[in-house]
């Protein structure tokens, strides 16, 4: 009788071994999809995935035209050259998470992926892009401009045409899943089913090809590094603080800013009196420049209008502003880059001529 209990007790234990962490302890260690959506994604595609900086992620036609792998690999790569950043580092398991939660928003109708590809003529598929597909995926599948709700595109349309030439969406997007938006469009968004179109499948194979061939070509949206560019723009300036304030103003009225205001750099921190006065701020602002920058990434609301700061330090009066050149590369926006190299050589001459 004890050796039948022993072996009872034993068989529990080993049971016990081989059951592993409970489920309990599963679910605790196991990342957060809802948590990594709100730290990640929310800001851009919101709370509840319908849309903002970023295009909507719960339209069902959208859900249901994806697979999976897309959406991982989206994560990772991102769009270089255009608002979605690449986040290498979270770890398998946070990535799956993160899907799982995207997933939610309409569950039921997985798309089954598959890598297979498609065997077309990118000769006629280019042909056939110039016709059907230019108007909106742009001469060179760059996509449409800009990625903004408030800024960039009407409120009533939910997602501007994807950049095809984008190395991230090359990456991320099998030659079935472009087929397959091809075939059937994607309901709720300006894209056709081009099958009701009237294009055969082999039409529609020869533009998947066409398409696949961008990868051949140089990644015009490439970024670069923002490592060889200075933080800020600095000048001396060999006049006084009051000088080189007003100095400031007529150099930037010469360009076509106008001046939004001048302020005490400790303006709201002190009272009046106890601001130091050899510490001032000069706003101004190009609104064409704002609104075409704003229209890229409305992001860059965070370093525009302009700000230049004079202030004297040990006798020296120092010119100051952010270097929007450096401040692009953290937007990962080559168009966007284009206009911050504007308005860095804008800002060199302005401080220069005020300088001088």
């Amino acid at each position: 009788m004890r050796i039948v209990l022993l072996f009872g007790l034993l068989a529990t234990v080993l049971a016990g071994c081989q059951e592993g962490p409970s489920p309990a302890d599963k679910a605790a260690a196991r990342p957060d999809g809802a948590r990594l959506y709100t730290q990640y994604c929310a800001a851009c595609h919101g709370d509840e995935g319908d849309g903002g900086v970023g295009v909507p992620l719960n339209l069902p036609d959208f859900q249901y035209g994806v697979s999976d792998r897309f959406l991982k690999e989206t994560i990772r790569h991102g769009r270089p050259g255009r608002v979605m950043p690449a986040f290498p580092t979270l770890s398998e398991a946070e990535v799956d998470a993160l899907v799982r939660h995207l997933r939610s928003w309409a569950p039921g109708k997985p798309l089954t992926p598959t890598d297979e590809t498609i065997e077309g003529d990118p000769r006629r598929g280019e042909a056939l892009y110039a016709k059907h597909c230019v108007s909106c995926h742009g001469a060179q599948g760059e996509g449409g401009e800009g990625t903004g709700v408030t800024f960039s595109r009407p409120r009533d349309l939910p997602v501007i045409a994807p950049a095809l030439n984008n190395s991230g969406f090359l990456a991320a997007a099998s030659d079935k899943l472009i087929k397959a938006a091809l075939m059937n469009g994607r309901e709720g968004t300006p894209m056709p089913s081009f099958r009701k179109q009237g294009l055969s499948e082999q039409q529609i194979d020869d533009i998947v090809s066409y398409v696949r061939s961008f990868e051949q070509q140089p990644d015009p949206n490439t970024v670069g590094s923002a490592d060889d560019e200075p933080l800020t723009i600095s000048y001396e300036s060999p006049y006084s603080v009051e000088e080189t304030v007003e100095a400031l103003k007529r150099a930037a009225v010469g360009r076509n800013f106008r001046i939004i205001r001048t302020q005490k750099l400790e303006d709201g921190f002190f009272a009046e009196d106890e601001q130091n006065p050899d510490q001032v701020i000069v706003h101004f602002c190009n609104f064409d420049f704002l609104n075409r920058a704003l229209a890229i990434d409305p992001r860059v609301g965070l370093f525009l209008p302009c700000r230049v700061t004079v202030a004297k330090h040990e006798g020296t009066v120092e010119v100051t502003a952010i270097n929007p050149k450096r401040l692009a590369y953290l937007f990962n926006n080559a168009e966007l880059n284009r206009l911050c190299d504007e308005m860095a050589k804008t800002y060199n001459l302005i401080i220069e001529e005020a300088t001088f």
